[in-house]
């Protein structure tokens, strides 16, 4: 795996994962501009030969020790390839070192494959919002402590 941190430079090839990865609520151009030029944020990304593979966006919010994990996208001709699990887990290393305690996210309930993914990381379901999606859709909460 070739995972680095993002920059401007790559907000092309970010934001045409992002646009081929979600119906809706993804992140659009201007967003992901922001996170790549914000001090709460970190983008990491994975790349084999020039090619993006997949990214994770992760933020901070100052005063709290949770991390979120705001997208995660893998290209369909990289899936199954353990790309997700190894920028989860990188996720979890930045986040550590930044002084988070927990990380969270929210996963469609209709997203299997994401819902996996995590809990193979080690993160459980703690709640839930109804009508969280701009399709109206349901997400799970889930969380894993990455520190004692």
């Amino acid at each position: 795996m070739a995972i680095r941190v993002a920059d401007i430079q790559d907000l092309p090839a970010l934001a045409a994962l992002e646009e081929a990865s979600f119906v809706c609520d993804g992140v659009d151009r201007r967003a992901m501009a922001g996170f790549l030029r914000s001090l709460a944020a970190v983008v990491l990304l994975d790349e084999a030969q020039g090619v993006l593979r997949g990214h994770l966006i992760l933020r901070f919010n100052s005063g709290h020790r949770i991390a979120r994990v705001y997208s995660i996208a893998v290209a369909e001709a990289a899936k199954g390839q353990g790309i997700g699990r190894a920028l989860v887990q990188c996720a979890e290393e930045v986040a550590c070192r930044r002084g988070s305690e927990r990380v969270r996210l929210e996963i469609s309930v209709d997203n299997l494959a994401s819902q996996a993914l995590f809990r193979a990381c080690g993160y459980a379901v703690f709640g839930h919002y109804e009508d969280y999606y701009e399709d109206g859709g349901d997400a799970l909460r889930l969380e894993k402590r990455i520190s004692n």
